[in-house]
């Protein structure tokens, strides 16, 4: 006896081995139980989901002649014959290879017969999408008024391609998706008793790749069965036949991108090219991880929305915080795009080192979100307290030296004692600089970017400018009187700032210290005169 697959096998046979589909399951038994049957039922939903199955269950029921509580009994002789397809009251029809006038032409001198046996002659169209225009039109009288003992059920899986003239005869019933833990829980169920030893584990990474689809699920299982048969089947057996990346992996090549170590990037993925996993869904899995890192991120208790176990979920609490939200919508965006061309792609491996440099190296665009990325990363080296300088390569970063500059390298910077009090609004203000300039955003956020402050008196404080326009924008009296209100208000600090510009050569690492301390760095004795 030739081998049957899986999907195939474990077809649901009555309503009750149906999985996922509870609403449209007790929707059409009620109707069964109370005769209260329809003429034209539209079954659409992603593939997979259970809409032929259920439509052929549902023949049988109609037609039962011992129906348990509107579920075909599956012993009498009407069952037997529709579960071989030996029925002539129950017609399956593929629309994608059945979709001119003539062949609805030929339902429609058909349903003028009735049933030689049972009550009802159900004719089951499946994508039915696919009907020509003319074949919709030679359809609708029928559809409308069918004799008393037709059912026509549609099943598709693009509803939207459904003329309305049509959507509007029907009972529509939409498939759900199927989730990751029902289907786990029905693979369990046929591994055993079909005794297969296979790792929980990884039954769910079958489940996640099936996207919803149980007919996915059992194909997958069977492909991953046969590759390992009469193996225990583990995660990593799994990974390897669908050519599929560990999480860990999308970890590792995170934090990578968010470090900007784009030669670790490049040989990432190369690694994966050499253990043969397959680029595509590798693109389509790391979305989805960036996905789960900004729903962790933007939602409260998201833990109930994320489908993984503990230890993945802990994994993502700790990359979460290495990037924000903008930053992790820049990276999506990206990827997305990325996916879209790989569809088309022959050279795949290239687009997506091209993908994560651009990543790495957000200078490389000039969209928006990648200026935010630059701007935050200045701020952050900034609130670091590391200048930021030219780079040696761009024009006239040699040129815009100062002659003192080579020898202020090598010079300690100069200590300066300042009053308690204005060291402490001193050092509370740098501290919070970044944030500060940060929060207040507009030209405040762009101009302030590269500035120093520095001290001016009691209760005042300067903003030393290097750049002429920023300095500008903000020696405005409006500009430092936002910046004042926003001291005030956040640190019940009434400090007065006002603005200068960086001369040419000036050093601005001075070291601000209180009276004691500078005193006790001196190593000599101090004589103050009268």
């Amino acid at each position: 006896m030739s081998y049957t697959a899986l999907y195939r096998k474990w077809r649901p046979p009555s309503f009750s081995d149906v999985k996922g589909q509870d609403h449209i399951v007790q929707t059409l038994k009620n109707q069964i139980v109370s005769d209260r049957i329809g003429h034209a039922y539209l079954f659409c939903g992603t593939r997979g989901t259970g809409k032929t199955s259920i439509a052929k269950i549902f023949a049988k029921a109609v037609n039962c002649e011992q129906p348990v509580d509107g579920s075909p009994c599956g012993e009498c002789k009407t069952c037997k014959n529709i579960a071989a397809g030996a029925s002539l009251n129950v017609v399956e029809i593929d629309a994608a290879s059945n979709n001119g006038v003539e062949n609805i032409r030929e339902i429609r001198e058909e349903v003028q017969y009735p049933p030689t046996e049972g009550k009802y002659r159900v004719y089951i169209i499946d994508e039915v999408h696919m009907l020509s225009t003319g074949a919709f039109n030679a359809l609708l009288k029928t559809l409308e008024e069918p004799p008393s003992y037709v059912i026509f059920i549609l099943a598709t899986t693009e509803v939207q391609k459904i003329p309305v003239t049509v959507l509007s005869r029907c009972q529509r019933y939409d498939f759900k998706r199927i989730t990751v833990e029902t289907i786990v829980e029905h693979l369990k169920e046929l591994t055993a008793a079909e005794h297969m030893q296979v790792e929980e584990r990884a039954l769910t990474y079958i489940a996640k790749a099936a996207d919803g689809a149980l007919r996915d699920a059992l194909s997958l299982l069977d492909q991953c069965a046969a590759f390992h048969y009469g193996e225990l089947l583990t995660y990593d057996n799994v990974l390897d036949v669908l050519g599929a990346v560990d999480i860990t992996v999308f970890g590792k090549m995170y934090r990578a991108v968010v470090e900007n170590r784009t030669k670790d990037c490049i040989t990432c993925l190369e690694e994966l090219v050499i253990q043969g996993r397959e680029l595509s869904q590798f693109v389509i899995d790391f979305i989805w991880y960036l996905r789960n890192l900004l729903i962790l991120k933007s939602v409260e208790d998201a833990e109930n929305l994320l489908d993984m176990s503990t230890e993945n979920r802990n994994l993502l609490k700790e990359d979460s915080g290495l990037a924000d939200n903008e930053t992790l919508l820049r990276y999506i965006r990206v990827f997305s795009d990325l996916s879209n061309q790989l569809r088309y792609a022959s050279q795949k491996r290239v687009l997506i080192e091209v993908a994560l440099i651009k990543l790495t190296r957000p200078q490389m665009e000039q969209n928006l979100d990648s200026i935010l990325q630059r701007i935050t990363n200045i701020e952050k080296q900034l609130e670091s307290g590391v200048m930021i300088k030219a780079s040696s390569g761009s024009p006239g970063a040699e040129e815009g030296k100062e002659d003192g500059d080579a020898s202020n390298e090598s010079t300690p910077a100069e200590r300066v004692a300042l009053p308690k009090g204005q060291l402490e609004d001193l050092n509370l203000i740098r501290s919070e600089w970044g944030k500060i300039i940060r929060e207040l955003g507009g030209p405040i956020r762009a101009s302030f970017r590269d500035t120093v402050v520095e001290p001016a008196g009691e209760s005042c404080l300067c903003v030393v400018f290097s750049d002429h326009s920023n300095y500008t924008i903000g020696s405005r009296p409006a500009t430092l009187a936002d910046i004042e209100r926003y001291v005030e208000d956040h640190y019940q600090k009434s400090i007065a700032f006002k603005t200068r510009l960086r001369g040419g050569g000036e050093r601005l690492d001075t070291v601000y210290v209180s009276d004691e301390e500078l005193k006790a760095n001196i190593l000599m004795d101090i004589t103050i005169e009268d």
